[in-house]
């Protein structure tokens, strides 16, 4: 199955074209490799084997991409949008940035590459960090710089789990989160597109725990739902202890649970046991919380939430909508 790569295992599939050359490939085979399919060209002068980029995720796509940029980049320019986004571990919901974003003060000189997209901004001393050997920008103001210019899901997918690792490194609160958000989007004042980060930091809930829950969240909110709890606790039979429910459709008076498949199809995703042994323990779960509680229980995958009228035709055919 196809999994997430660490930053680490991301730079060691890349090849420069100089390395190359040094251990005895010619300038002529290396061309041919990536005429032949065989190698990628990533940026000018890099390259990764064709096998091994088909299996990446488009983040960690990406960042090759912005680690090739970044090893080329001079003076105080910083990663920032959503190639910073990928640099601290966040997911991206339908998005393939064909080009590194680049933050750096009015009148710096960066990489004009047609793939390095710059924005002349000043960035506060605490809005820089470094990962992984590269400057970028800070959790914070990468969930700032993405609620202002992708789509309301896009960076919803970031700031909801931006949220969950800021609060899992510092030991802070969400509330604490989001007061420094907040904080930070009322001194920006009329910013371009700030009333989109306005909603999308007041929004935003680390509870959600996959890039599923975030988009599942965000088209329920679309479709008019209003009362919606996140991992709900239940309490399973003697000796189960508790379980926990991904959404509690109180609109509806129902729960929801969103899947994706490789909780049943990867082994390293299961519990335990067979794929059949999962499926029966959740049937056996499912059936308890319908029994003790009275409500139904809905459950899609992504395919169903890939806009709001196919989500919505999803729920309309368990008779689930918004009761108001």
């Amino acid at each position: 199955m196809r999994r997430r790569r660490g930053p680490d295992e991301v730079r060691a599939l890349l090849h420069r074209r100089r390395d190359l050359l040094e251990a005895g490939e010619s300038e002529r085979s290396i061309d041919r490799s990536v005429r032949d399919g065989v190698r990628v060209h990533v940026r000018r002068g890099w390259y990764v084997d064709r096998a091994a980029f088909d299996e990446l995720y488009a983040e960690d796509a990406h960042l090759l991409h912005v680690m090739t940029v970044a090893h080329e980049v001079r003076g105080h320019a910083a990663v920032s949008h959503e190639s910073a986004a990928v640099l601290h571990g966040l997911d991206l919901y339908r998005v393939r940035p064909a080009r590194v974003h680049l933050t750096t003060a009015p009148g710096a000189r960066v990489s004009s590459s047609p793939d390095a997209f710059r924005h002349c901004t000043p960035l506060d001393a605490h809005d820089v960090v470094e990962v992984n050997g590269i400057r970028c920008t800070s959790l914070a103001r990468t969930v700032f710089d993405v609620a202002r210019t992708m789509t309301p899901e896009a960076a919803l997918v970031i700031a909801d789990r931006a949220e969950r690792i800021w609060c899992d490194h510092t030991g802070c609160s969400p509330d604490d989160w989001r007061m420094a958000m907040a904080a930070r989007i009322a001194e920006a004042g009329a910013a371009r597109g700030i009333r989109r980060a306005r909603w999308v930091a007041g929004f935003a809930d680390g509870r959600a725990e996959s890039t599923l829950e975030s988009v599942s969240r965000f088209r329920l909110h679309q479709l008019g739902f209003r009362s919606v709890r996140l991992q709900v606790p239940i309490a399973g039979p003697r000796g189960a202890g508790w379980y926990r429910v991904d959404f509690g459709l109180d609109d509806a008076d129902a729960w929801g649970e969103c899947d994706g498949v490789g909780k049943y199809l990867d082994p390293e995703l299961r519990s335990a046991g067979s794929a059949e042994r999962t499926v029966l323990d959740e049937k056996r779960r499912e059936d308890w919380i319908r029994g003790t509680t009275g409500r139904r229980l809905v459950r899609w995958e992504a395919r169903h939430v890939i806009s709001p009228s196919a989500f919505a035709a999803h729920l309309r055919a368990f008779n689930i909508h918004p009761l108001h």
